[in-house]
């Protein structure tokens, strides 16, 4: 990844003398669990400078429990993976730097993020407050970032350890959610069928968590379901088999550990997705079984499912179609319904308002108030529909741009997953499905949010990887 020359010249005596010096002083004068992590936080900060890519590796992790710890910088949260990112960039450029070699690949979806990055900068024109345009700034600056990052560094054996490292990530979430369900760890909020708590892992709200699951459940599928071709070899299979088994049965557990109905609509979506494109006659196959499953469902199944779940699927219902919620009588059954169907009218009115650039990205929640309907005071941060935040904070030309550039990754993955073959091929189905959980779940959240967006920026690159170096002859 780096060459000896650029390694000791940033391990030189001088550097790393002082670096001893400065950890001596740490652990004589603070407490020790203070001193063991600085003097940790250290070496990965070295180490991480030295080897960007082993950033990345760290990076997966930071994405879903990074949140575990957050710190207030200017009135920003900064959690370890914006820490990681910076970081990582940081010893990207030095090395590029170093070898006097500052140049870069032009993938496929950089056009398509700049399209959108612009979209974006132009909905400032009319923004209310620059601080919370900021924000959404740097998000999608660092989701440019990171998929500029993988697609220039990361070649086929760094993208197997990534794939198997997002699995695990994955595992270690649905692990926590177990937990939580189970052992009734959360607010009395999330209580449930009288004694479970819905899961909501690290994330602090069941939506968002059951999203991130949602973005890690079809490569799970899509890898188990794969051919695990022999030359990768029988330990290498073995491992990723039982990574996959595990990761399918645990994440998909807590997927309905979660409560969730935008996650169950985007992980059913994904699956869905996973078996209608991985190959013709899976296709074939795969839809005379939903068919038959439909039929026996219409005959009476609904009947076997546990009557808390019936509800929990059909409740919403009644309110299809309804948009005006000013009319609807609000009950303890359908507070949260109409909560959300509140916010979506909010967003509409400011699409009405200024239907081509929007009130300014980042701005739905400083411009609420103005928008709110009688009852609905509270801002929910976003308006719980992706497609509606984003045309009402950048307009037609915002939402547009989005839609542009989200169909050129589909186009990506399913390019990735005509070209190759085996395990790739696997992933490239999987990367397809999570890019359909996240357009689906995003009909009635946002899950650009808690740095899942670096999440979605790592798959993008693998797409270019997929399709630039691991491609079948």
């Amino acid at each position: 990844m780096t060459n000896d020359k650029s390694l000791k010249q940033i391990l030189k005596p001088p550097f790393v003398g002082l670096l001893i010096i400065a950890v001596g002083i740490a652990i004589a004068i603070l407490p020790l669990n203070f001193a063991g992590i600085i003097v940790i936080g250290c070496i990965l900060i070295l180490v991480t400078l030295i080897r960007p890519d082993f950033g990345l590796y760290l990076l997966i992790f930071a994405i879903p429990f990074g949140s575990i710890k957050e710190i207030r910088v200017a009135g920003f949260t900064v959690r370890a993976a914006e820490g990681l990112v910076a970081l990582i960039l940081a010893g990207w450029l030095a090395r590029m730097i170093w070898e006097r070699e500052v140049r870069t690949i032009h993938p496929s979806l950089l056009l398509p993020l700049l399209i959108f990055f612009g979209a974006i900068l132009l909905s400032l024109t009319g923004t209310l407050s620059i601080r919370w345009s900021l924000k959404e700034i740097i998000k999608w600056l660092e989701v440019l970032a990171i998929y500029l990052f993988v697609v220039n560094t990361v070649d086929g054996k760094m993208a197997e350890v990534i794939v198997v490292l997002i699995l695990l990530a994955g595992i270690g979430q649905a692990l926590l959610g177990w937990y939580q369900f189970f052992g009734g760890v959360g607010p009395e909020a999330f209580l449930i069928i009288g004694r479970f708590v819905r899961a909501y892992g690290t994330f602090r709200q069941p939506n968002p968590y059951g999203g991130y699951l949602g973005l890690v459940f079809p490569l799970a599928y899509a890898i188990l379901i794969s051919d695990l071709r022999a030359e990768f070899g029988w330990r290498w299979r073995l491992v990723t088999l039982g990574i996959s088994i595990a990761a399918l049965f645990l994440i998909g557990i807590a997927l309905v550990m979660t409560w969730s109905r935008g996650a169950w609509f985007g992980a059913v979506s994904a699956f869905i997705a996973v078996n209608m494109v991985r190959s013709r006659r899976a296709a074939v196959l795969f839809s005379t079984f939903c068919l038959l499953f439909a039929s026996l469902l219409v005959l009476g199944g609904f009947q076997l499912l546990p009557e808390a779940l019936l509800r929990r699927l059909t409740d919403f219902l009644p309110y299809v179609g309804i948009f005006d919620v000013r009319g609807v009588k609000v009950t303890d059954e359908n507070y949260a319904i109409v909560e959300r169907m509140a916010h979506w009218q909010a967003a509409w009115e400011m699409f009405k308002e200024r239907p081509w650039l929007g009130v300014g990205i980042g701005n739905y929640e400083p411009v609420y108030p103005a928008y709110s309907l009688p009852g609905w005071k509270e801002p929910l941060g976003h308006a719980h529909n992706y497609y509606l935040n984003i045309a009402a904070e950048a307009g037609l030309i915002g939402l547009s741009a989005y839609l542009v550039l989200w169909g050129s990754a589909f186009w990506q993955a399913l390019k990735a997953i005509r070209r190759s073959e085996g395990f790739w091929r696997g992933v490239a189905v999987g990367i397809f499905g999570v890019l359909v959980h996240l357009s689906a779940h995003n009909l009635f959240d946002n899950l650009y949010v808690q740095n899942m967006y670096v999440h979605i920026a790592i798959l993008l690159g693998l797409i270019h990887v997929i399709n630039t170096k691991c491609v079948s002859e």
